[in-house]
């Protein structure tokens, strides 16, 4: 039986979502697609959609922020056999924002928790099977505030900064047995369900002025095709009239 490769996309949200769109990307090249989020009915329905398009799929529940389900969410990868973990993206995150001297302990570490904890956790159970192999792709996203931290976003900032230094430490130690770790930093609003029901706020982006959830799931197909020789730890990606 010829062996399958497989992506695992964790931070799986509305159909109209990065996560969403990265799935039905990697379907389209023939990948086993395993689409990990919080709500089983999103990702029943983006299993469905991306079967009607002739790709395979499959919805795991996943709480990135509970190292079992993430443990089990992999199980499930190794059970694809005979397969091949290709391609890993860690795409959780919660930007949330609050006033700096009301900041609650517990909705820094929430913050954290999901941005921060739950990439670790998909980093390194990514990095078990691919170092094991000697090859794969792990991907993790970034923000704006993975380079700065700006008012009201300090535990935002705090988590996308740490996750950003995982990545590194990842990199440096992985890409000499075969594994390429990228950290992408998405500076700009993306253009999916949830940043429009922000309607002034689109407007004033104007056209073109959002970023396109397809050519963001392209520029993560071709860092998973890089030549090794050539590899790409970070790179930005914002539209071309965002300030920087």
């Amino acid at each position: 039986m010829r062996e399958r490769e497989i992506a695992v996309v964790v931070g799986v949200g509305p159909v109209e979502g990065l996560g969403a769109r990265l799935c039905e990307r990697f379907a389209r090249e023939g990948l086993h697609v395993l689409a990990a989020g919080r709500t089983p009915e999103r990702l029943a329905a983006l299993v469905q959609r991306i079967e009607a398009q002739g790709g395979a799929a499959t919805a795991v529940p996943t709480d990135t922020t509970r190292e079992e389900d993430v443990v089990r969410l992999f199980e499930t990868a190794d059970a694809l056999a005979p397969g091949r973990l290709a391609l890993a993206v860690a795409n959780s995150g919660n930007n949330r924002w609050t006033d700096f001297r009301s900041m609650e302990a517990s909705f820094f570490e929430d913050v954290w928790r999901v941005a921060c904890l739950g990439g670790f956790l998909v980093g390194r159970e990514a990095a078990k099977r691919m170092a094991a192999q000697g090859s794969g792709t792990v991907i993790f996203t970034g923000a704006s505030a993975s380079l700065r931290g700006k008012p009201p976003f300090a535990a935002f900032a705090a988590a996308k900064a740490g996750l950003r230094a995982v990545a590194q430490a990842m990199a440096r130690e992985l890409g000499p047995l075969g594994v390429h770790v990228a950290h992408v930093v998405i500076d700009g609003g993306i253009a999916g369900e949830r940043l429009r029901r922000f309607t002034e706020f689109v407007a004033q982006k104007g056209e073109d002025g959002l970023l396109d959830l397809d050519a963001i799931a392209e520029t993560y197909w071709q860092l998973h095709r890089q030549h090794r020789t050539a590899w790409t730890h970070e790179l930005d990606l914002r539209p071309y009239k965002e300030p920087f």
